[in-house]
């Protein structure tokens, strides 16, 4: 297993989830969540910074055949353009299939997951948001610590 903080990104269309793992690789925990729009690669790149990551996982939704549908084609392109924006830091895609709906079942026994209204609504999907980030970041870690390979492929760069 590669020691280094690895960094999770789940690019919405309205929202970016983040988290982040432990220089151990062993955890990954929620950071927060970015507006999708002008600032966000600035708001990344300097979450990267501070965390000193030393890679940069994006979640990429094929389609359970496996096919590149629209929404895995908006996330290639999110992460090409985020790894020249973060060279050399290296961005991977890493399938991200159920990432949301195991999220969303986890955070369901919650007790401020059941808030309503509109504040409630905003909250919950900036956590859920956050919390596929997580799910997306542990998978590829325990994906990687079984197969001994990193995870996904390496967008815009050498591996």
């Amino acid at each position: 297993m590669r020691r280094g903080v690895r960094i999770a990104v789940d690019p919405g269309s309205t929202r970016i989830g983040v988290a982040r793992c432990d220089p151990g690789g062993m955890l990954a925990t929620p950071v927060e969540t970015v507006r999708r729009g002008d600032g966000d690669l600035d708001r990344i790149a300097e979450l990267v910074l501070e965390h000193e990551a030393r890679e940069v996982v994006v979640g990429y939704p094929a389609s359970l055949s496996g096919e590149a549908g629209p929404s895995a084609r908006r996330a290639r392109s999110f992460a090409e353009t985020l790894s020249r924006r973060l060279a050399p830091v290296p961005v991977r895609l890493v399938d991200e299939r159920m990432t949301t709906v195991t999220a969303q079942d986890q955070l369901r026994s919650g007790a401020s997951y059941g808030r309503r209204g509109v504040a409630g609504g905003k909250a919950r999907r900036s956590v859920v948001d956050q919390a596929a980030a997580v799910v997306l970041l542990q998978s590829a870690l325990d994906a990687e610590r079984q197969s001994g390979r990193p995870p996904g492929e390496t967008v815009g760069g050498d591996s």
